[in-house]
């Protein structure tokens, strides 16, 4: 399917030739009055006031011993990385510009390191490999900062405010390659960040090699998803979506993040999210019912059984596991399990009473308990999710808090270490602005500043205690996000502000001085590949117009405050152009032009708005509201189709399928035209399915409606196809019965259309002529 109307249209990305640069005296004021562009912010530094240093053509890189020297080839390869000059390591240190030296008393901090900058060269000194490593990053970022390959004098003593710095990745969802997984932890080396959290098992795929259970990748691998996505488009068969990583390929994962000092967490979920395990070895299962690998999203009933057999298969898969990942940490999951099976289970319910177990939260306790000492008994340590909580937890077992920040506190409260890493600011699959160009994700928007503005350590919580937080991590859960270029959209640049938060002082994070920093970290991203979101630093537009007058007023807005700049003549916004104030009054027809700019130069590409009277009788999905009542989950949802390439995206009310147009003028219109899709309703709400509300149908298929206000008699009900056109859509049309001049539309499909979902398209309201 593919959308035909979009109201938007964007310019051509700019090359990096035209982003961002300045002029190097301008660079140099700015560094003498302020600390250079370093994400993330260094504990402390200090301009010396001396002569600054300038890289030259022939500079050499080198360290005192074997360790220094490897953080000096390290730092090679981070500069080039980070678009600088490929610089070579000289034999001998004492002729380096830019030299590394191991020193146990330099700085007695784990992972800190102090760096000298003075007109002769860059000196970085600590106490270990790690500490070396991480002032090698900050070398890099000052040779690539706001004048590049020329350095202010200055010292700084730097040391990480968390000890878990972490991102988790989930690879069971949608499937990254071995480049992709290296590219990110290239990138999380670059930000300081050191615990890669890596989710490899869940419902929807199973993707670790087990030599001693094959089946949970010969099977566990591969899903058919729903829809055209499911098909081979030249023969209609089924086609599978698979994925998983050989052993060998994950010890190779495991020793390339070791050599950037990241440590590999896997996850194993139990009980729950269980499904591709049962579906390879089905006696693993609670249910007698036939399972397939689920290409559906949201949570689901299946769990492990509680048998020994069960427990042992467990321990089993553990030890091929420990055997892969020599960190201390293996994540156990434990959320989202839905006791229904359990419940329903004789045997469990037999095995319960066995056990002592109270209740299933209990039971389930019962299992962590076990795997927990299982871990204990070969060097490990017990971490999951905050549900490990209920019906009680070993001391020794770590919390991973993302229902918020009360389990962290319950947990610290009660001796138990925590990483903090709440659904509210951690999540990266959620939208991060309210851009129309958004990729699919979850509902809730996490801004750049609120992921940036998280206090890992609750006030609440006792002093005393506080030492229990180890830190915090960013997850990206990828039910929404099926390619590589999404995932880096949604990573980056929320990941500088996760960074930032994990390593700088507390007292030192500051909003505003991140925002005149994140430029110049913008333009590394580009040196590295790295497909960063383009929305926080593009402009949109509102428009309110008046059709009958001619005229409209236009609200521009960038979502981080930068400096916008417009044209209403249909010439390129540049910084000489007039920057926006206030809400622009103006005439039909009008092309607008804007973008936001940063000392001078776009941050973006510039978005060019058509407005017009025709435009103002047409909304698509993106510029509508939900409509009121209760039983709201939106989504933004990616179509099923084409099997491969660029798919349409829908905004989407999952609980009810309705759209709301606020005060729409309905001056002289006497029609109106919808264009619907159809996608798969592919989601399991397990006890929130209740929630779920569907107008009743009064035909075999359900209506299009329409109504005034949302409320009363329809003013359009058109009946709907047993199935849309050959492209995956239909277009409606009918009259529009004479209303108010303004009133508030809802527009809304009847019936339980499942498993199918009719969505909108668009909405055209037509006027007599």
């Amino acid at each position: 399917m593919t959308k035909s109307l979009r109201m938007r249209h964007r310019a051509t990305w700019l090359g990096s030739c035209m982003l961002l640069g300045i002029a190097a005296s301008q660079a140099h004021a700015m560094e003498a009055a302020s600390p250079p562009s370093l994400i993330p912010l260094p504990s402390s530094y200090h301009a010396t006031g001396g002569k600054e240093f300038v890289l030259g053509r022939a500079a050499q890189v080198g360290g005192n011993d074997e360790a220094a020297r490897r953080a000096a080839a390290q730092f090679v390869w981070l500069l080039a990385q980070n678009g600088g000059p490929t610089l070579a390591v000289a034999e001998n240190a004492g002729k380096a510009q830019i030299r590394f030296r191991l020193d146990p008393s330099a700085l007695n901090t784990a992972e800190g390191y102090r760096l000298k900058v003075s007109n002769t060269g860059i000196e970085v000194s600590a106490g270990d490999d790690v500490g070396l490593f991480y002032g090698a990053v900050t070398a890099a970022q000052l040779l690539t900062g706001d004048n590049p390959g020329r350095v202010a004098a200055a010292d700084i003593d730097d040391t990480p405010r968390f000890r878990w710095r972490g991102l988790m990745l989930d690879s069971a969802r949608h499937f990254q390659s071995m480049d992709e997984i290296r590219k990110l932890l290239d990138a999380m080396a670059q930000h300081k960040l050191n615990t890669f959290h890596w989710h490899l098992t869940d419902d929807q795929g199973w993707r670790m090699e087990i030599k001693r259970y094959p089946k949970l990748t010969e099977v566990g691998s591969c899903r058919v998803p729903l829809g055209d996505a499911g098909r081979d488009p030249a023969t209609g068969k089924a086609r599978s979506y698979c994925g998983y990583y050989t052993q060998e390929q994950i010890r190779e994962i495991v020793a390339y993040a070791a050599q950037r000092h990241i440590q590999v967490i896997p996850e194993i979920d139990v009980p729950g999210h269980a499904t591709a395990a049962i579906v390879a070895y089905p006696e693993l299962g609670a249910t007698d019912k036939p399972l397939v690998i689920d290409n559906q999203w949201g949570v689901f009933p299946n769990l492990f059984n509680t048998e020994e057999s069960t427990l042992r298969f467990l321990e089993n898969v553990l030890l091929e596991v420990i055997d892969m990942f020599p960190a201390r940490y293996v994540h156990v999951g434990g959320d989202e399990a839905v006791k229904d099976q359990w419940i329903a289970s004789a045997r469990v319910q037999a095995h319960m009473r066995e056990v002592g177990a109270r209740d299933e939260m209990e039971m389930q306790s019962h299992i962590i308990k076990r795997l927990e000492t299982f871990l204990e008994q070969h060097d490990r340590r017990l971490i999951g999710w905050d549900e490990i909580l209920e019906g009680g937890l070993p001391p020794e077992a770590t919390v991973m808090s993302w229902r918020g920040t009360e389990g962290g506190l319950k947990a610290a409260s009660e001796g138990h270490d925590v990483v903090m890493t709440p659904v509210t600011h951690m999540y990266m699959d959620y939208l991060q602005t309210g851009s129309p160009d958004e990729p699919p994700g979850r509902p809730t928007t996490i801004e750049l500043k609120k992921a940036y503005e998280f206090e890992p350590v609750p006030a609440e919580l006792a002093v005393d205690k506080r030492q229990h937080i180890l830190g915090l991590q960013a997850n990206m859960f990828t039910e929404h996000t099926r390619n590589d270029r999404n995932l880096e959209h949604n990573l980056f640049p929320r990941l500088a502000a996760v960074a930032e938060t994990g390593w700088s002082p507390q007292e030192k994070r500051d909003f505003s001085g991140f925002l005149q920093r994140l430029p110049r970290q913008l333009q590394r991203y580009r040196a590295m590949g790295i497909r960063y979101a383009q929305t926080p630093f593009q402009v949109d537009m509102h428009d309110k117009g008046n059709r009958a007058a001619g005229t409209a007023t236009v609200t521009l807005d960038n979502p981080l405050g930068y400096a916008v700049h417009y044209t209403l003549d249909g010439s390129e916004a540049t910084a000489a152009s007039p920057r926006y104030t206030q809400p622009l009054q103006v005439g039909l027809p009008t092309q607008v032009r804007a973008a936001a700019f940063f000392e001078g130069k776009p941050l973006a590409a510039a978005n060019r708005f058509a407005i017009t009277a025709d435009s103002l009788l047409v909304r698509d999905d993106t510029r509508l509201d939900l409509c009121p009542g209760d039983g709201k989950l939106l989504l933004r949802l990616e179509d099923d189709g084409p099997a491969d390439g660029e798919r349409a995206i829908f905004n989407v009310n999952i609980f009810s399928p309705c759209w709301l147009w606020q005060d729409a003028d309905l001056t002289g219109v006497n029609a109106v035209k919808v264009r619907a899709g159809r996608i798969p309703y592919n989601f399991q709400l397990a006890h929130d399915e209740p929630s779920r509300k569907f107008v009743p149908a009064r035909t075999a298929h359900g209506e299009l409606e329409i109504l005034a206000d949302c409320k009363g008699t329809p003013l359009v009900s058109l009946p709907l196809p047993a199935a849309p056109g050959a492209d995956g859509f239909i277009e409606l049309e009918a009259p529009l019965p004479a209303t108010a001049a303004h009133a508030d539309l809802c527009i809304r499909f009847t019936g339980d259309t499942r498993p199918d979902l009719w969505t909108l398209d668009w909405i055209k309201l037509e006027a007599a002529r």
